[in-house]
């Protein structure tokens, strides 16, 4: 589920608004006119979208998912040892 607020209502809110995104909202629209013209978006929410829309970082979830298939894994201390 998604949440809107009017840019008017944002403009003397934008506190409250970012208080939002740091808790359960992980993004809100932004209306002009009852339309989405733009959103808010939590950091962390972002960062993902942006891995997410990586082809080299999708690649590599494939192929550490093929290797767990495989059995092709390491312990935690294979791959630190001693630190």
């Amino acid at each position: 589920m998604y949440h809107t607020i009017p840019a008017t209502t944002l403009r003397y809110h934008l506190g409250d608004a970012l208080k939002s995104l740091g808790g359960k909202d992980k993004f809100l629209l932004i209306t002009k006119k009852n339309k989405p013209v733009s959103a808010l978006v939590n950091l962390n929410f972002l960062e993902d979208l942006l891995a997410l829309a990586s082809p080299a970082y999708r690649a590599g979830i494939r192929e550490a998912r093929e290797d767990y298939r495989r059995g092709r894994v390491s312990t935690h201390a294979q791959v630190f040892g001693q630190l």
